[in-house]
């Protein structure tokens, strides 16, 4: 919808689409110059009142024959506005939306174009280090809620003309702005295609809870696939690196994660650390989270193979059997521990940080002992389970941490109604799961492994040497 020719119909319909006098926040200032009304829209919280001062000062400065001169809004801003960022529109819904976005508007029946001034500032914090990726060596800067924040964090690492931010819009309601980002010169075609054709076919009201929101529309098949698709950062480091390899990085704002497109299921067991330290460090580090995965996966399904296959364990081996009677089996109270530890950890969350360390204590060793003591767990099961949780953590995606976790389930589940033949086929049946899964854009999930790429598997799996072009 264009603006009319009749200034006033303009005024109303504006005035009614922003609820003029009905909200307290949105804003109408009248300058006027020479007999000539300017109607200024802003919303209050967005703009600062010394920006404000300044259009005033620099329209009131204006000479009544310099005045006359000025034959459009283009002269206006050039001759007279001391903004940087300002620019004309005719176009009402874009009219509408820079003022809900933040930014001020100014019409006057003398122009038949509206004229945009961006003074925003928007309220941000700090960009303190993100809890759940600090890392020993590095960077202590995080994402934030801004999205031009955000962009300038990358730009601050990534000093690249062909850095480029595509900036859209979701959401009906919210109409969230967010940005894909890439290196024109490394970015893969076919996949930013389909990035962007994901995005454009997405069809949300609001998309105000964040990012996972946005996942969820643009895979809405996979609602009961346990693995994550797009790979969670708050760090710019993490993401201007990934950048630079060739990824794809969505910044939504109003939240400080930013998504890595596309993300197989190696992405997410990476960690900066690797690359901040020493080349026999990184890769030590590396192997070993390899390893404790491993062991997070199977250590408890082992386990009850093991009880249900006592014959397996001779010898000095023997010690590992429980020796205590219990009352429920073994691969129901691995179960149940399961549970336990999600309850005590989602009662953490919600626990005044003055008393988690007191409650974290009372969880794990009260309640942990009166198991032991009643005959609901053995002295085992809270050990491996104790084992799992910590193990968890080796890696800093929460989603991927709770896909292992229903794989497990699963594996335990059907271990302890089967004994091996129930291993196996739980062991099937996440292959199967981890098989058939893909990516967003449709890459396999277990690649490079499948389909197999050596080249880019040695350097998931290993801490390779950055290569050097020499100068001659």
């Amino acid at each position: 919808m264009k603006l009319t020719s009749d200034f006033k119909t303009n005024l109303e319909t504006i005035r009614k689409e922003l609820n003029v006098g009905k909200t307290f926040d949105i804003l109408e200032r009248i300058i006027d110059v020479h007999n000539t009304k300017f109607y200024c829209y802003y919303m209050d919280g967005f703009v600062k009142d010394t920006n404000m001062e300044y259009v005033r000062r620099d329209m009131y400065n204006l000479k009544a024959d310099d005045f006359k001169a000025i034959t459009s809004a283009n002269d206006l801003i050039e001759k007279a506005l001391s903004s940087i960022e300002a620019s004309t529109d005719t176009d009402l819904d874009n009219i509408i939306k820079a003022v809900l976005s933040g930014q001020s508007i100014m019409l006057c029946e003398k122009f038949p174009e509206a004229i945009v001034l961006d003074y925003r500032t928007y309220p941000s914090r700090g960009v303190d280090e993100p809890d759940k990726e600090k890392v020993l060596r590095g960077s202590h800067d995080g994402f934030v809620e801004t999205i031009v924040f955000n962009t300038a964090l990358i730009r601050r690492r990534i000093r690249d003309p062909k850095l480029v931010f595509e900036m859209h819009s979701i959401g009906s309601i919210s109409q969230t702005d967010i940005a894909i980002g890439y290196l024109d010169s490394t970015v893969d075609r076919k996949t930013l295609n389909k990035v962007r054709e994901l995005i454009e076919n997405v069809d949300l009201k609001s998309l105000t809870l964040g990012d996972e929101s946005f996942i969820e529309s643009l895979c809405p098949k996979d609602k009961f696939n346990p693995f994550p698709k797009a790979r969670y950062t708050e760090r710019p480091d993490v993401a201007a690196s990934e950048i630079i390899e060739g990824k794809i990085v969505i910044l939504i704002d109003n939240t400080p994660s930013v998504l890595i497109l596309p993300s197989s299921i190696f992405d997410f067991i990476q960690s900066i650390d690797d690359y901040y330290l020493p080349f026999l460090t990184g890769n030590y580090l590396k192997l070993l989270r390899f390893a404790v995965l491993f062991v997070n996966m199977f250590l408890t399904p082992v386990y009850v193979l093991l009880t249900d296959n006592p014959q397996w364990l001779t010898g000095k081996l023997s010690f590992l059997l429980p020796k205590d009677p219990y009352i429920l089996p073994i691969f129901l109270q691995f179960i149940l521990a399961e549970f336990a530890i999600d309850g005590l950890k989602l009662a953490s969350l919600n626990t005044p940080n003055t008393l988690g360390t007191s409650l974290s204590i009372i969880g794990g060793l009260i309640l942990g002992d009166y198991t032991v003591q009643t005959g609901w767990f053995t002295p085992q099961t809270i050990l491996y389970m104790s084992i799992v949780a910590l193990s968890s953590f080796v890696q800093t995606s929460i989603e991927l941490g709770f896909a292992l976790k229903f794989c497990r389930i699963i594996l335990l589940f059907f271990t302890g109604l089967f004994s091996t033949w129930g291993f196996i086929l739980g062991i099937v049946i996440n292959l199967i799961l981890l098989v058939t899964t893909k990516t967003i854009t449709g890459e396999k999930y277990l690649y490079p492994l499948i389909p197999f790429n050596w080249n880019a598997l040695k350097h998931v799996i290993f801490r390779c040497r950055k290569e050097v072009n020499s100068k001659k």
